[in-house]
């Protein structure tokens, strides 16, 4: 009894709110932004150390900038032009239809948490600890290493504890502080490294010719891809392949390769005979080493059988974006699924029932995202003796319908369901 008189008269002297978001990417920046403006107190936890950005290419698509138009208020790049090659090295340049953005991930998550900010949420340079979980609620007064932890017997909302031994307390917990989620894994369970994909790669100074060309180059003999990302001020070089598959000495050296290339076809060569996949001098490599900035994270990609089973939301707590497992598991794409799974919890809260979000957002996006892990890896394997890729890209660049569905899958508006089907009947259109 005294344990919980303890616990009680703390939660009685914390911050409390109605709603706490612990990461301020772009799920948890928008969460923060909508219930905001709708006068629920937040308060949105960012943990990540200043000037430090998310791996990632900072990609947009389409459909996310049509969704949200005031996404495009943000300082980035807009694309309309893509190179892409197969892992043989063919080349196949893209114009779309559906321009698509980049941006630095610094300057896109600064925009939305300013923009949450701005809206009545409180912002708080603090770190979630994920260590020590356990209920506040114990046999003893002793201090507790207590990171979150309900609040009460009862259920009545939870108590949070930064890495620098402040506590508050709410009513409603979200955990959208990507996929190496504390409170995904306190409270959905642990993903296995086979369900977890690897990004890595550098920022590096944008070429002196200022032609900077976007590029997507998949894997020679791995699941995944190299990327080349344009963006105001820099290029994002990267590479995302499985966690399975991840051989970093091999495949850092791979990306030094395409690095290299890149900077070359730049000062003038031809980005139909670029040097994909060939050993670099060393000196080309280590000149390029002393202006790149490395940088490297994890990104969900959920097998078939784990969509049925697994929970984005429980009694008083939700997940949201990577945190909840929603990244694309063909191409790691997450900032659309990121807002899209914020904008159903808002609402859904609002409404008073945010139960329902589970139902929702299996609805809404669940479908498609479970078709793509079950493409995976028929869309990274072989397909008439040569790699999928190779024979996608092949028949894009004799086929004029091919071509447009292609694109419309980079740009986010084509999805996996119908993908096959609309793939057929754009064959047998004339090319």
């Amino acid at each position: 009894m005294r344990a919980t008189t303890h616990a009680y008269y703390h939660a009685a002297q914390m911050d409390r709110f109605d709603v706490l978001i612990v990461g301020a990417g772009p799920a948890g920046s928008f969460a923060a932004e909508r219930l905001a403006r709708a006068g629920v107190r937040v308060a949105l936890f960012d943990g990540r150390p200043p000037g430090e950005p998310k791996a990632c290419g900072g990609g947009v698509t389409s459909k996310a900038l049509k969704a949200w138009p005031h996404l495009l208020e943000a300082v980035g790049r807009t694309i309309d032009e893509l190179d892409m090659y197969s892992p043989s090295g063919k080349h196949l340049h893209l114009k779309l239809d559906e321009p698509f953005a980049v941006y630095s991930r610094i300057a896109f998550d600064t925009f939305l948490r300013e923009r949450a900010r701005a809206a009545g949420a409180e912002v708080f340079t603090e770190k979630v600890s994920g260590r020590g979980f356990s209920r506040i609620l114990d046999k003893s007064d002793a201090p507790r290493p207590v990171a979150i932890a309900p609040a009460t017997d009862n259920n009545d909302g939870w108590i949070v504890r930064t890495q620098s031994g402040a506590e508050f307390s709410t009513k409603y917990l979200v955990g959208a502080d990507g996929a190496n989620s504390a409170i995904a894994k306190k409270l959905a369970g642990n993903l296995p490294p086979a369900e977890m994909e690897v990004a890595f790669g550098y920022r590096a100074p944008l070429p002196d010719s200022g032609d900077a060309a976007t590029v997507v180059a998949f894997l020679p003999n791995w699941v995944g891809y190299a990327w080349a990302f344009p963006r105001v001020d820099h290029v994002s070089f990267g590479i995302a392949t499985t966690q399975d598959a991840f051989e970093h000495e091999s495949l850092d050296a791979l990306l030094w390769d395409f690095m290299v290339a890149y900077y070359e076809v730049a000062q003038g060569g031809n980005l139909r005979s670029m040097r994909l996949w060939k050993k670099s001098d060393e000196a080309q490599v280590n000149n390029l080493r002393h202006t790149a900035e490395r940088y490297a994270a994890r990104i969900p990609g959920l097998a078939p059988r784990t969509w049925d089973t697994r929970k984005a939301c429980g009694e008083g707590w939700a997940l949201l974006g990577d945190a909840a497992g929603f990244a694309d598991p063909v191409t790691g794409e997450g900032i659309y699924y990121a807002i899209r799974s914020a904008e159903l919890f808002a609402d859904t809260y609002l409404k008073g029932a945010p139960q329902e979000y589970e139902k929702l957002w299996r609805k809404d996006f669940g479908g498609e995202l479970k078709r793509a892990s079950e493409m995976r890896q028929r869309f990274y394997g072989n397909f008439w003796g040569a790699p999928f890729t190779d024979r996608m890209i092949e028949f894009a660049r004799g086929h004029r319908g091919i071509r447009k569905v292609l694109g419309e899958l980079v740009a986010g508006d084509q999805g996996y369901v119908d993908l096959k089907k609309k793939l057929a009947r754009s064959a047998l259109k004339p090319r």
